[in-house]
C-alpha cells in the first residue's frame, strides 16, 4: 500500500487544490471531513488541516480531535488550520484590523527551517482570512511574516507541527510548491512513488480482485473519463466488459458515428444504442437546468437497465466518475463543502437495478486521468478532447430542448470547434462550447430585416476542472468564426 497524506476538510473551497498539489508531487492523499477522521495507523505519513469559512472564535466552529495526530505524526495547519492550532493550544486569535485577502509578500522567512528552506524573502503568498493570530503559545517559533501578519508561519518546537496563515496550494503563492514539498518529502518522509504506471498496475489488480469473472456494463460517452475507465476495465477483465455508447440526441455533430468507430478500433467490446427519442420525450417542456440533468440521468438509467438485461449475468455498472464530479455533486465523503450541481453518474443507482457500481477513476482529477490515459497508450486525440458535459447539448440550450434547437447548436458547435482546430488554438483552450440563448435578435441580412436565434460562444482555460478563467483568443479567430456562423 502507498504512503498516504490525510487532508482534513473544514469546508474550504481550496481543499481540493491542496489534494491536487500533493498528487502533483506523486504522493497519494485522501480528503476526509474533519468530523469523520479515519483511524490514524498504517501508512498515514502526515496530516494537513484545510482552511474554512468558519472562524475559530465561532461557537459552531469545527472542533477536530487531534489527540492521535498532534505531536505523533507530522501536521500542517493551513489558514484556519493554523489559527486552530494557535487558538486551542494557548495562543490568541482575533479579528484582523487589516483583513488580508489576495496577494501579500513575506518580509521574513526562516530559510534554515526544514519547512521554509528554499523560500525567499519578499516572495508572494495568497491570503484569505478575516482573523489573525495575535499571540502564540510557548514553544511556537515564527517561520514567516508579512507586513501585517507577524505569525504568517510557525513551528511548534519539539514536534513536527507547523502552521501557515497563507495558502500554499494556490498558484498565486509563488513558492507554495516549495513549502509543500518540504513538508511532504522532508518532514513526512514521503517517497513520491504514486505514479501513473503504479496507479494502472494497482487499479487493474484491484479490479480483477473485486470483479473476478463477473460481467461489467460501461456507458461510454466519447469523453476522456469514460474512455480511460473503459481501457482500464478492459485491461483488467477483457471481453467481460460490455460497453454501451448511447446516442442521446444531444451529442455533437456526427459524434455518434465517429466515436463509435474509434472505440471499435481500440478493440473494445462496444454496442451503439440510439435512444434519442426517449431523451427528447423526457426533456419536453423542461427549462430548469437541474430538472434537465435529472431527466437525462433518469433516461440513462432506463437505457442501461434495459441493455443490462440483454447481457447474461451482468453484475456491475462501470462509470467514468472523477473527483470533481463527486465534489460538485455531494460534499466530499459527506463533509462540509457546498454542493454545486448534480451529475447523472454520481449518487448510486435505483433499488430496482441489480447492478453494483464500479468507478475506477473516482479519486482522480481530470489532469490525472489524462496522465493515466497516456500511460495506457490511448490515442492523444481522445485524451486531448475538451470536456463535454454528460447531459450534452441539453444544458447548453437555455430553455426547453427541441430537435430544431439541437440541430442548430450542433452546426454552431461544429463551426466553433473546427475553426479552433484550423487555427491551431484547440489545445490552448481547456473547454469550448456554444450556448443556445432563449432570445432572438433583430438584424439585417442583405436588404431584409431578420429576427433570428442568438448563440453565445464560450472558451475557458483550466487545469483540473475545479477552477477556470476566460481564455484569450485572437480577434481574427472571432471574426472568422462569426462570418462562418
Amino acid at each position: 500500500m502507498h504512503e498516504k497524506i490525510l487532508i482534513l476538510d473544514f469546508g474550504s473551497q481550496y481543499t481540493q487544490l491542496i489534494a491536487r498539489r500533493v498528487r502533483e508531487l506523486n504522493i497519494y492523499c485522501e480528503i476526509h471531513p474533519w468530523n469523520k477522521c479515519p483511524e490514524i495507523s498504517g501508512n498515514w505519513k502526515g496530516v494537513v488541516l484545510s482552511g474554512s469559512p468558519f472562524s475559530v472564535r465561532d461557537e459552531a466552529s469545527p472542533e477536530p480531535d487531534l489527540s492521535e495526530i498532534k505531536g505523533k505524526i507530522p501536521l500542517l495547519g493551513v489558514c484556519f488550520g493554523a489559527q486552530y492550532l494557535a487558538h486551542n493550544f494557548g495562543g490568541k486569535v482575533a479579528p484582523s484590523s487589516t483583513r488580508e485577502y489576495g496577494r501579500a509578500n513575506l518580509v521574513y522567512v526562516d530559510q534554515s527551517n526544514v519547512l521554509t528552506k528554499g523560500m525567499t524573502d519578499n516572495s508572494q503568498v495568497w491570503m484569505s482570512h478575516a482573523d489573525t493570530i495575535k499571540e502564540v503559545p510557548a514553544k511556537f517559533k515564527v517561520l514567516a511574516s508579512t507586513k501585517d501578519v507577524e505569525y504568517a508561519g510557525f513551528e511548534i518546537e519539539g514536534e513536527k507541527t507547523y502552521g501557515i496563515q497563507f495558502h500554499p496550494e494556490v498558484y498565486h503563492s509563488t513558492e507554495g510548491a516549495i513549502l509543500l514539498k518540504n513538508f511532504l518529502v522532508d518532514v513526512c518522509g514521503c517517497s513520491q512513488d504514486w505514479t501513473p504506471d503504479s496507479f494502472v498496475e494497482e487499479t487493474v489488480k484491484k479490479l480483477q480482485d473485486t470483479i473476478g469473472t463477473d460481467k461489467v456494463i460501461l456507458g461510454l460517452s466519447g469523453g476522456v473519463d469514460s474512455s480511460v475507465a473503459a481501457v482500464l476495465l478492459h485491461k483488467a477483465i477483457g471481453s467481460n466488459l460490455h460497453c454501451i455508447f448511447v446516442d442521446n440526441g444531444l451529442l455533437r455533430k456526427n459524434e455518434y458515428e465517429t466515436v463509435l468507430e474509434s472505440y471499435q478500433g481500440m478493440g473494445l467490446n462496444v454496442k451503439g444504442v440510439n435512444a434519442s427519442e426517449a431523451f427528447y420525450s423526457e426533456l419536453a417542456g423542461l427549462t430548469d437546468p437541474e430538472a434537465k440533468r435529472k431527466a437525462i440521468g433518469k433516461v440513462f438509467i432506463d437505457v442501461f437497465d434495459a441493455e443490462s438485461k440483454l447481457v447474461d449475468d451482468a453484475k456491475w455498472l462501470g462509470q467514468g466518475t472523477i473527483y470533481p464530479d463527486v465534489i460538485e455533486s455531494i460534499s466530499v465523503s459527506g463533509g462540509p463543502s457546498q454542493t454545486i450541481k448534480s451529475h447523472h453518474n454520481v449518487g448510486g443507482l435505483p433499488d430496482y437495478m441489480k447492478l453494483q457500481v464500479v468507478e475506477p477513476l473516482k479519486l482522480l482529477f481530470k489532469d490525472e486521468v489524462r496522465r493515466i490515459g497516456k500511460s495506457l497508450g490511448i490515442d492523444p486525440n481522445i485524451l486531448g478532447r475538451h470536456p463535454f458535459p454528460g447531459p450534452g447539448l441539453g444544458i447548453r440550450i437555455l430553455g426547453d430542448v427541441t430537435k430544431e434547437k439541437v440541430a442548430i447548436l450542433q452546426e454552431v458547435d461544429h463551426i466553433f470547434i473546427s475553426t479552433l482546430k484550423e487555427d491551431g488554438l484547440y489545445d490552448e483552450v481547456w473547454q469550448a462550447g456554444a450556448i443556445f440563448l432563449p432570445i432572438q435578435s433583430v438584424g439585417v441580412m442583405g436588404d431584409e430585416r431578420t429576427y433570428e436565434n442568438a448563440v453565445a460562444l464560450r472558451a475557458v482555460s483550466s487545469t483540473d476542472g475545479m477552477t477556470a478563467d476566460w481564455c484569450h483568443l485572437p480577434y481574427e479567430f472571432w471574426q472568422k468564426s462569426q462570418t462562418r456562423l
